[in-house]
């Protein structure tokens, strides 16, 4: 395969002027199907990294909710809804960082080195946890510095795959907090079962001693498996590999005006925040995931059925296990028709009938089927973050801050529904369903009247080929 400069290196202004872009200019189609399977195959594997270390990344955000089965209350003295604000706490942390930390991952040549500190970070703060005021500073800064991982990754992975492609890799990614979900409650009632009193300590403490340990093991091999971007040279690619990496970025561009991804030459911090759309989606975004406020206290809601601790923490994990293995299929299936809204609206349906089951019921077997429908929408709230990714094609500056934009966004209202479920409202939390289901039907609404402003503009982009006489060019993904 015979390769040369991209003479419109303006397209992608956010590279380095020592990395130049580079595409194949005499394509042999058998070759490049070999090299791109290759290629593809590598990416996959230090996708499958990269999961690993959201499983941390949500394990110590969230093993506080199993900590709270074994005394943790008790042992900090907390009261009213002290509890509640640690949850929230750290999502104050993590509105703070996402923005900026994403427009500084964009100029980096190695985000690897970035990312992989932030998560060596993340291990000792979670190790150090103490009591109510030290837990407080701990869960700010938690979030502070997990802030950089999730939406610095979905960036990556936008500077990687092409748009048929990427939606299955934020699923297999966003897979890790099911999964993360599932095995933390194992590990939980491993750890708050047998570790009680060990060394002095009592078996939450040891709870999150393992798992921010655990944490900075994963990181000092992160700094060797996190990739970089396709301009920046690498050990594990060929160079032919790494040059066709840059070739499909290049084609995902095909049909949109260079001139508006030119004007992006800075942050894309003013360029994001002055389209509507990325507002709209930030904000249908953050009201889904008022709607999973559920998930910071599954552990809570499994206890209302009446079991031990241990059992309670051991039931939590096969909704989870569902919800990782839907998410594949509906992801898999919304990649290749190219459609996502409906294949948010299938899953947020099943959760509203949880919702309604849990409601309705609190006998214990209602209860826990319940649980297996509401963790369904999280396989929504996947689609939603896939179709972000996809609706800011421009250049990775904006992408960037789009993608932490919508995150901050979804952070801020988990801010406020730490305070959905209040110990009072327990142990039915009607009034916590009844939220979940109002936040659940306005992201539908609002993504319904998203999508139909998609069909009208790639109508309009069809009407301009074809008067034109144009070949065919982006379309939006509805």
């Amino acid at each position: 395969m015979e390769y040369q400069r991209l003479a419109n290196t303006e397209i992608y202004p956010d590279v380095e002027e020592h990395a130049p872009v580079l595409v194949d200019v005499d394509p042999e189609p058998d070759r490049r199907r070999e090299v791109e399977k290759k290629l593809l195959r590598k990416l996959d594997l230090r996708v499958g990294f990269l999961v690993l270390g959201y499983i941390m990344n949500f394990m110590d955000r969230n093993n506080i909710a199993a900590a709270r089965l074994k005394g943790l209350e008790k042992d900090l003295r907390l009261t009213g809804q002290e509890f509640n604000t640690l949850i929230s706490v750290l999502f104050v942390g993590y509105a703070l960082m996402q923005i900026p930390s994403n427009i500084y991952l964009n100029r980096l040549k190695r985000p690897s080195l970035y990312l992989s500190s932030c998560v060596f970070l993340w291990g000792i703060i979670s190790i150090s946890t103490g009591h109510f005021r030290a837990a407080l500073a701990s869960r700010f800064f938690l979030g502070f510095s997990e802030a950089v991982y999730y939406p610095g990754v979905l960036l990556m992975l936008s500077r990687w795959y092409k748009r048929d492609e990427l939606g299955l890799r934020i699923a297999y990614f966003t897979g890790g907090s099911s999964l993360a979900n599932a095995f933390g409650s194992l590990i939980a009632s491993g750890v708050l079962a047998t570790m009680d009193g060990k060394l002095g300590y009592q078996a939450w403490r040891w709870l999150f001693f393992c798992e921010g340990g655990l944490t900075c093991m994963i990181a000092t091999s992160a700094f060797y498996i996190i990739p970089d971007y396709p301009t920046t040279p690498v050990l594990w690619l060929t160079c032919e590999e790494r040059m066709l990496a840059q070739k499909r970025m290049e084609e995902e561009l095909n049909g949109i005006d260079h001139d508006s991804i030119k004007a992006v030459e800075g942050s894309g911090l003013a360029e994001a925040l002055a389209d509507w759309k990325v507002w709209w989606l930030a904000t249908a975004l953050a009201v889904l995931n008022t709607a999973l406020s559920y998930s910071f206290f599954f552990p809570t809601l499994a206890a209302t059925m009446g079991f031990s601790p241990t059992i309670t923490l051991l039931l939590c994990a096969p909704p989870w296990i569902v919800v990782l293995l839907t998410s594949f299929y509906v992801m898999g299936r919304s990649d290749r028709t190219g459609d996502r809204f409906w294949h948010i609206v299938g899953p947020v349906s099943v959760g509203m009938i949880g919702f309604v089951m849990a409601i309705m019921s609190t006998d214990t077997l209602a209860r826990y089927v319940s649980l297996f429908f509401m963790t369904q929408t999280w396989v929504s709230y996947i689609v939603l973050l896939a179709w972000v990714s996809n609706s800011i094609p421009e250049s990775s500056s904006k992408r960037a801050v789009s993608i932490a934009f919508g995150n901050t966004l979804s952070s801020i209202s988990n801010i406020a529904s730490s305070y959905v479920w209040p110990a009072a409202w327990g142990p039915s939390y009607v009034n916590s369903f009844l939220i979940c289901i109002l936040m659940a039907a306005v992201s539908v609404l609002m993504l319904w009247m998203y999508r139909l402003h998609l069909i009208d503009l790639n109508k309009e982009a069809e009407m301009n080929e074809r008067a034109l006489g144009l070949p065919t060019g982006f379309r939006y993904v509805t």
